[in-house]
């Protein structure tokens, strides 16, 4: 059986780790693109699938390992998990994480087509699929999914409104698998021509299509004020901290004149059947004083039976609500109670066992606006933010990472933030506790942010649009029918070897070169 080289699996690992400053905070967007270039031409050295899944392994646990080790910061700081075991909790994870891109290279070894067509057509699909399964199998962990490194200046972001984060995953790992295959193929001058005219009128199609409004200016627009309270996460659930949080939050609110103010995930952290009657009315009154709402995070509900991580909505509109539907495990519910119930005496994390909201929940009329509230970690499944569309005017995440310390957490997140926007053709506002509060605008750019780990408002004027993008109509069907053609062209292709390797002169010149010493 072949063995891997050990300077492969190296070269995996490194092109992986490269692959994180593709995202944000660094946005080096192509790095993400020669990474999977490096990764697929080292997968098409002749390998068995043992070898092709410690390659495709190898790049994995660099680029997660780099990219969302600051888990252990939430179970280690803020979890009170011992240093040691989240240590390796946190690499255990990432060693999961990495299965995916393991499975990419062991099918494609497994998969009985010649090189050309597995580089150029098996590859991309596989990538695509299994980022599109890591996205909800067990919930769902989209992390650093390839497409997110996009945007919002990369041409391949102009797909986004046709077909999602994954649909540009898909491309982007195309464009890898054309570029790897001009690199490694001799000869063959003119097919390698073609190959670099299929990148360029990728790019230059992306480009133009960036310049398509898919949305229209609807009503008129909306004054706005985002605030950041930088509360400490290890003090803001003390009671003795709750007062002087309900004053911060307050004073900042009364200073603003907007018509829709924004506080943060949890921001006042008490039940609504705890919060001052006062307070409360104080809020609304501030709200309709501006002619518009605010809108306030805390849970709802009762500690002794359901309880939910909401946002209220305080001011001339009657009060609505929104709770939170795709919670997070282990962080926001126990799944499997009696399984993995002894984890909340691991982790001393307050509030850790939400239920869900209403998969149903419409947009809420406030501020002028129709806002699709989403809370936290929902703004990374942009199938489900597209449930509120195309009746939303404007999309608002309320958000809490002070759990991830000074990571790049924040900024990945804001980036998935950016891609919704763009995906669906609206303005996103994010009002976080510690970072990155941020007013987006439909073409996914960030328009003003507040500095991390400062308090402050960032106050600005938003415009509610109407109408849909293709993502908003269809989802991810488009790119899934096209991979199930695609799959279904390779299944066939693969049961007539002959023919798929006839006339592959190019391939069998990479494939010559890939083995000599």
């Amino acid at each position: 059986m072949p063995r891997v080289s050990p300077f492969v699996v190296f070269a995996s690992l490194l092109a992986g780790a490269a692959a994180v400053a593709g995202f944000a905070p660094l946005n080096v967007w192509p790095l993400p693109l020669l990474s999977l270039a490096v990764l697929f031409g080292l997968l098409l050295r002749p390998a068995s699938m043992r070898a092709g899944f410690l390659v495709g392994l190898a790049w994995g646990l660099g680029c997660f390992i780099a990219g969302v080790s600051w888990i252990f910061i939430s179970l280690s700081v803020y979890g009170g998990m011992a240093t040691w075991l989240a240590a390796l909790a946190t690499f255990l994870f990432c060693a999961v994480l990495a299965l995916f891109p393991a499975l990419v290279g062991a099918l494609q070894a497994r998969w009985p087509l010649a090189p050309t067509p597995r580089l150029l057509l098996l590859m991309p699909l596989l990538w695509g699929v299994t980022e599109w399964v890591r996205g909800w199998l067990f919930t769902g962990f989209p992390w650093l999914v390839a497409g997110y490194s996009q945007v919002p200046t990369s041409p391949l972001a102009g797909y986004a409104p046709l077909v999602g984060v994954y649909g540009v995953s898909y491309l982007l790992a195309l464009v890898a698998a054309l570029a790897a295959w001009i690199v490694l193929t001799h000869g063959a001058v003119a097919r390698r021509l073609w190959a670099a005219a299929a990148i360029v009128a990728l790019g230059v199609g992306g480009q133009v299509l960036r310049g398509i409004d898919w949305t229209t200016p609807d009503g008129a627009p909306t004054t706005v004020a985002l605030l950041q309270g930088n509360i400490p996460q290890d003090l803001k659930w003390q009671p003795e901290k709750t007062l002087s949080t309900l004053e911060s939050y307050a004073r900042m609110a009364a200073s603003s004149p907007a018509q829709l103010i924004v506080l943060p995930e949890t921001a006042l952290p008490l039940f609504e059947s705890s919060l001052p009657e006062l307070y409360r009315d104080g809020l609304a009154t501030l709200g309709r004083n501006n002619g518009g709402d605010v809108l306030a995070g805390l849970p709802t509900g009762s500690p002794d039976s359901d309880y939910y991580n909401s946002v209220i909505s305080l001011g001339s509109a009657p009060s609505q609500r929104y709770h939170k539907v795709h919670l997070v495990p282990f962080g926001e519910y126990i799944p499997l109670k009696a399984v993995w119930g002894w984890v909340i005496e691991v982790l001393h994390i307050p509030l850790s066992d939400f239920a869900r909201g209403a998969v149903d929940q419409r947009p809420l009329a406030i501020g002028g606006q129709r806002v699709a509230a989403n809370i936290c970690y929902e703004d990374a499944f942009g199938e489900e933010i597209i449930r509120q569309l195309p009746e939303a005017s404007v999309l608002v995440n309320v958000s809490n990472l002070a759990w991830f310390g000074d990571s790049f957490a924040p900024w990945q997140h804001a980036q998935m933030s950016q891609m919704r926007a763009l995906e669906t053709g609206r303005m996103m506002l994010r009002s976080t506790n510690t970072g990155v509060t941020a007013i987006i605008d439909a073409k996914g750019r960030m328009l003003a942010s507040l500095a991390p780990f400062t308090t402050g408002s960032l106050s600005g004027e938003i415009q509610g649009y109407a109408g849909s993008t293709p993502y908003v109509r269809w989802g991810n069907a488009p790119i899934l029918a096209l991979w199930g053609l695609l799959g279904l062209g390779l299944g066939i292709a693969a049961l007539y070897p002959r023919g798929a390797g006839r006339g592959c002169t190019a391939a069998k010149a990479a494939t010559a070169t890939l083995r000599r010493p």
